[in-house]
This record gives C-alpha cells, sequence and structure tokens, in this order.
C-alpha cells in the first residue's frame, strides 16, 4: 500500500505545481491565492498547504524542477563534447531550450526574484538548493574539458559560469524575438570570448592578471 499511497502523493503535488504555474502565468504571482490554487486543482486548501506551505515554496518547486530537466536536457552534450566551448554552450543553449515553456510565467514573476532580500531570489538561502546544483552543473562542464586551464580558475570556475548564465537569464526575461533567437545568438557570441579568455589564463604573462581578477570574485563573495 505504501508505494502506491506515494505514487498518490507525487501525482497530487505535481498537480498543484503545475496549477500554479499556470495561474502565475495568468494572473501574477501576486494576484494568485493558495485558494486559488487549491480550487484550481480540484484539491482542498489543506491538501495544498499539506504539500506546499506558501507560494514561495511552490516556485522553489519550479526551481527543482526546471534544474532537473536541465541536467537531463545536457547528458548528452556532456557525454560527447570535451572542449570548454562546446560543453558550455550546449549546457546554455539546453537550459534555454528546457524553459521555453516557461517564459510566459518568468516574465511576470521577474520582478520578484529580482528582489535581493526575497526568498525567491536565485542568491537567496531559500534557493541554495537550486542554486548549488546549478553549480554542480557547470563544475562538470569545467571538470570534463580538455581545456587547459589555470589550475585556480579552473576551481573558481563553475560559479563564475553560473553566474554568466544568470545574466543570461536576465536577457532571455525580457527577450522577445521569435523562438528566444537573440538569447541563442548572446550565447553563441558569448561562448567563444568566454573560452578566449580562459584560454589565456594559464599563460605566464597573464597569470598576474588572473589572480587579481580571482582576487576581486572573492572579494565580491564576500
Amino acid at each position: 500500500m505504501g508505494a502506491p499511497k506515494a505514487r498518490a502523493g507525487e501525482t497530487t503535488r505535481e498537480l498543484i505545481v503545475e496549477t500554479a504555474l499556470r495561474l502565475f502565468r495568468e494572473r501574477g504571482f501576486e494576484a494568485t491565492t493558495m485558494r486559488a490554487i487549491a480550487a484550481e486543482a480540484g484539491v482542498s486548501v489543506g491538501n495544498a498547504y499539506y504539500y506546499f506551505s506558501s507560494k514561495e515554496q511552490l516556485v522553489q518547486a519550479y526551481y527543482d524542477r526546471a534544474q532537473a530537466e536541465h541536467e537531463d536536457a545536457c547528458r548528452e552534450v556532456l557525454a560527447t563534447q570535451r572542449t570548454l566551448a562546446a560543453r558550455l554552450g550546449g549546457v546554455l543553449r539546453a537550459w534555454v531550450r528546457v524553459s521555453e515553456p516557461y517564459h510566459p510565467f518568468a516574465v511576470k514573476f521577474f520582478k520578484h526574484a529580482a528582489e535581493p532580500s526575497n526568498p525567491l531570489s536565485p542568491f537567496s538561502r531559500e534557493s541554495a538548493p537550486a542554486r548549488e546544483a546549478a553549480i554542480a552543473l557547470y563544475r562538470e562542464v569545467v571538470e570534463g574539458a580538455s581545456d587547459r586551464i589555470d589550475a585556480e580558475l579552473r576551481a573558481e570556475l563553475p560559479e563564475l559560469l553560473w553566474l554568466l548564465s544568470m545574466g543570461i537569464v536576465l536577457f532571455w526575461v525580457h527577450d522577445t524575438s521569435p523562438g528566444c533567437e537573440r538569447t541563442y545568438r548572446l550565447i553563441d557570441q558569448s561562448v567563444p570570448l568566454i573560452d578566449r579568455l580562459v584560454g589565456l589564463s594559464h599563460l605566464p604573462g597573464l597569470r598576474g592578471v588572473t589572480r587579481d581578477f580571482i582576487g576581486v570574485i572573492r572579494e565580491l563573495r564576500g
């Protein structure tokens, strides 16, 4: 009885998440209540709160789902590509591809995620699991690359690449081009530049600059 009950619970949980995301897209985050989500999902308010104590937890569930979908979409490129440029470009493009269904939601929701003190910010304590999983994915990008990279920069690079991805997310939120083609173009133009900068990091004449850059990043991180 335990397994069917667990599957039923997971189905209910996913139904609530799907319903919430749809209502967030249609009505906006602020105008959507837990009561409305429960009614649309066909469950009791108490049942909705059993799975999610707040709307913010529903968004965190979206973060976790989106991250899992992104990881799945990256398996082939990480298994077959060896250069940093190919691995990074493939991972960034995969993110845009799997995120396409959520674009209307992101446009309406972004003002909440952009607030530094909001728990829905990708930099918040509450978002740490999804953030750490994303950085781990970029660590896989770096560790599997055959390129010669300065050792100290290699250690810092996964988080730097995640920060780069956050900039691309911001651009994507505001991208109204068909199929988000401008975001894909930004990726295709940015990745070779990042690749060249990383490739120069091990050269003797630039190691001092690399160390200074890493020092600035550590200072900003606090």
